[in-house]
């Protein structure tokens, strides 16, 4: 058989699932190589052959993105599929043009060919940009679930970062599985909340079995969206998270615009940190491109375990790292609850180290906050050093990890928390009942 050529670009989450349900099972297709974006040390992989199939006795090489072009060349690809999210519209369309321009097609795949069906009601949350609030949105919802008397199963989009073979299908369900699965703070960051609440967590690499084990053990599964992608399964209700703090941002990245689109509940969040012009913006938005979906507008107040520990002192504010990352937004919990209780709050960048410097270079505009990079034993290293170098009083974990349990510092911790505040209460529990009596 003559097979079709295709590389997939994506960051170590949608390309391995769109290979998974889509090309691994048709021999019409030989998928030469997977591209690497977004996150450090995915280049130079290899996908396994024990993952990819019979069709793949090698496996299948992960570049860097930055080979796409030379790949292209040298004749390794017909099509190229675009599998990551959180980027804006007009840079996917120069990525297109440098495929088309190379003489591939360049392909964005949907909804139809990448959702898996499970067999109990799916209730998905997405957002239209990283950091708009899905974490807090998702417990809010686990909670109201399991107030129903629901067993629920929280499954997050994956964050393959380490040995893919040992990562095939994870499921998380005490504090101690973080440190059996060797997990990075990004993940660690995403699973605790969810653990802390009892709430069992899946993630991994192969979403068609991890949704077959996962639905032994759920009455409702809970899609815990990455990015801003859309789901890996058919959702019976889709909550999609817009952020007044970057208005416009909704209708300009990719693929937040298609969840958007897509939802069935839209939430405008942080409306109580956000200016009025700025809500007004992101409202007329939604009304504009999704006018069936219900509205609720929601604040995501932050609290501090230990407050006093905040005011007059200097603060160095760790945030979540894809928030102030490739999520541009620059701040995030930590900075504003320092600032509102009146820390000083200090410029890390000059005492940054080794892969912690290389991502301030990345992305210039971080400013008095430190992105709680940690995908390798090393860089959290060099996460604990920049911290310790920092002429800083205390410092304010506004990470849902717990840093502190992480690295033993020197200086003291506040850990900063937020959580999901309806303006109008019961809204989101109605619509729930709604759903799973509709189900049933």
């Amino acid at each position: 058989m003559n097979r079709r050529k295709v590389i997939i670009m994506g960051a170590a989450g949608r390309d391995f699932h769109n290979f998974n349900v889509y090309f691994r099972p048709r021999p019409e297709y030989r998928v030469t190589a997977f591209t690497a974006a977004q996150i450090p040390d995915i280049a130079g992989r290899t996908y396994p052959k024990e993952l990819a199939g019979l069709q793949y006795p090698k496996g299948i090489p992960i570049y860097a993105e930055s080979e796409l072009p030379r790949l292209l060349e040298e004749g390794m690809a017909e099509e190229v599929v675009f599998a990551y999210s959180d980027i804006p519209h007009m840079d996917v369309m120069h990525k297109a043009s440098l495929v088309l321009s190379l003489g591939a097609d360049f392909i964005l795949m949907g909804p139809e060919h990448t959702m898996l069906k499970a067999k109990v009601p799916v209730v998905s949350i997405g957002a239209v940009r990283t950091g708009a609030g899905k974490s807090q949105t998702t417990r809010k919802i686990a909670t109201l679930l399991k107030n129903m008397g629901k067993k629920v199963v929280a499954i997050r989009h994956p964050m393959p970062y380490g040995n893919l073979l040992d990562q095939v299908c994870q499921r998380y369900e005490t504090p101690e599985d973080l440190d059996r699965y060797h997990c990075t703070i990004e993940e660690r960051e995403e699973y605790l909340p969810h653990i802390e609440r009892g709430i069992i967590v899946y993630a991994g690499v192969d979403y068609g079995e991890i949704l077959k084990q996962a639905q032994r053990e759920a009455d409702v599964i809970l899609w815990d969206g990455g990015n801003n992608d859309f789901p890996f399964y058919k959702p019976d209700f889709h909550v999609v998270v817009v952020d007044p703090h970057r208005p416009g941002h909704e209708i300009s990245y990719h693929p937040g615009e298609t969840n958007l689109r897509m939802a069935d509940c839209v939430i405008i969040n942080k409306i109580d940190s956000a200016k009025p012009e700025n809500i007004e913006i992101v409202l007329k938005h939604v009304e504009e491109l999704n006018p069936k979906a219900t509205i609720i507008k929601a604040s995501s107040p932050i609290t501090a375990d230990k407050p006093e520990l905040l005011k007059g002192r200097k603060v160095l504010a760790i945030e979540d790292g894809p928030t102030v990352t490739h999520g541009d937004m620059g701040y995030g919990a930590a900075y504003l609850i320092a600032k509102k209780l009146g820390g000083i709050l200090i410029d890390p960048k000059p005492y940054a180290v080794g892969s912690i410097a290389e991502t301030y270079k990345k992305y210039p505009h971080l400013q008095h906050v430190l992105p709680a990079m940690g995908y390798s034993e090393k860089q959290i290293d060099e996460l604990r050093k920049t911290i310790e170098k920092a002429p800083c009083d205390v410092v304010a974990n506004g990470t849902p990890a717990d840093i502190a349990s992480l690295m033993k510092l020197s200086k003291p911790s506040v850990r900063i928390t937020y959580e999901l505040d309806e303006n109008v209460d019961s809204i989101l529990e109605n619509l729930l009942k709604r759903v799973l009596k509709s189900k049933r």
